[in-house]
């Protein structure tokens, strides 16, 4: 189209001196000439602005990444120009078609990093948060974040944590409500400029995981040794008393002396298989069977272990009440081993009364993230501080009567669900124990 269009110019032009040449109405001629040279440099003029201009309405959309311009297929201005338009509209449309790829890889991967269970913090040079995702709101119980220097009030050691942590260095650090979170980071160049990535890890499962594997050994080892050296004595103490009654009674006179001889063989044996049985009581806190998983109703499993212990909780005045929402939660979990759990907290929770008139055990399940929460809670006495950092470890006690062993047990049984058992409780107000299975 514009070789045409220069072609009639050329040819307009030596028209117009061929004509001169041959004297005709020169003025006239000039006149005409020049206007129809006009109107052909006019065109010319135009088709190339209409060029550019599109030219210019593609690069702009590029630059700005506005996809959404539309050039017509016509072919008004050349064949060739309706080719032009066809292939910005291709050019434009992979345009949109990478856009929305890269929009749908960008909302899969946010979803993936809000969803995880590990904490992510991002913050560049400044301090300025760029993306911090629910696992670590939810670890450090804040709403927001938007500067490092928010963490100062409520997080002062975490700020210091955050602000000097090295690339590949790990660290540990234990919240106000003291979940141990274990952080490492790793600084990378983003657009020309170094953000710092940090991870999150509540490592109090594997902590409590290695608690109880350790007192399973020490208990292992233990009940082996009391055990290789009770039976001798047990064994030692009958065949004493045998030859006391056989031999020494029939050839002594000392009646006194044989009785106080026999008395205290008794007494030795006694409490031998005492300490025998003590320690075999503890054997399941070391042999704990793997669980065997199968759904259950979270609101039949409550209900009966309320049934078997409510002659107690009668007997003892306890007052109790059930919630469950939704009532048909489920639970995937060993149901002897959890109800055992149950229980145990709700025998506790029963003892935990004093003087109290309005006793009350509650207990209430719910999901949260799909995880079923089970609360046991009393309005007793509560736990002393000092005494409710060591209700975990085996054989410590509370109580005059107890073996000490129930709340590790239970503790451990969580472990093997995957799940933790976590208390609070506030002297004169009561206790809750919340099962995370």
């Amino acid at each position: 189209m514009i070789m045409i269009r220069i072609a009639i110019i050329i040819l307009s032009v030596i028209a117009l001196a061929w004509l001169a040449a041959r004297h005709t109405n020169e003025m006239l001629v000039y006149v005409l000439g020049t206007i129809f040279i006009f109107v052909q440099a006019s065109l010319l003029y135009q088709y190339v602005t209409n060029v550019n201009r599109k030219l210019t309405y593609f690069l702009e959309s590029v630059r700005y990444s506005d996809f959404t311009i539309n050039f017509r297929s016509d072919n008004k201005m050349g064949r060739t120009f309706k080719e032009l338009n066809q292939q910005f509209n291709e050019v434009l449309h992979a345009f949109r078609q990478a856009r929305a790829e890269k929009e749908a890889n960008l909302q899969y991967l946010n979803t993936i990093v809000q969803h995880i269970g590990t904490g992510l913090i991002t913050f560049d040079s400044t301090g300025q948060v760029n993306l911090i995702n629910n696992a670590a709101l939810r670890m450090l119980g804040i709403y927001r974040l938007h500067q490092l220097v928010e963490l100062k009030d409520k997080h002062p050691r975490l700020y210091e944590l955050l602000s000097n942590l090295n690339s590949g260095v790990r660290e540990l650090y234990r919240t106000p409500s003291d979940q141990p979170l274990a952080l490492q980071g790793a600084a990378i160049q983003l657009r020309g400029m170094w953000v710092r990535i940090v991870v999150l890890q509540n490592i109090q499962t594997e902590l409590q995981q290695q608690e109880v594997e350790s007192w399973q050994n020490l208990t292992r080892v233990l009940r082996h040794e009391i055990m290789n050296s009770m039976t001798p004595i047990v064994s030692l103490a009958g065949t004493m008393r045998l030859i006391v009654n056989e031999d020494i009674e029939k050839s002594t006179s000392d009646q006194e002396a044989v009785n106080d001889l026999k008395e205290a063989l008794s007494t030795l044996e006694k409490r031998s298989k005492g300490m025998m049985q003590f320690v075999n009581a503890y054997r399941d806190f070391t042999t704990l069977p793997k669980p065997v998983f199968a759904s259950h109703s979270v609101a039949e499993l409550l209900q009966e272990v309320l049934q078997l212990l409510q002659t107690d909780l009668t007997k003892s005045g306890v007052l109790w009440k059930l919630s469950v929402k939704p009532e048909n939660l489920m639970v995937k979990a060993d149901a002897d081993q959890i109800q055992q759990v149950l229980i145990n907290l709700v025998k506790n929770a029963s003892e935990a009364f004093s003087a109290q008139t309005d006793r009350l055990i509650t207990l209430t399940a719910y999901q949260t993230d799909n995880t079923v929460m089970i609360e046991v809670a009393d309005n007793g006495d509560g736990i002393e501080p000092e005494a409710i950092e060591n209700i975990f470890i085996p054989f410590y006690t509370t109580k005059k009567t107890g073996s000490g062993i129930g709340l590790s047990l239970s503790r451990q049984i969580l472990q093997q669900h995957n799940g933790q058992l976590n208390v609070i409780s506030e002297v004169g107000k009561g206790t809750t124990f919340t099962l995370i299975i």
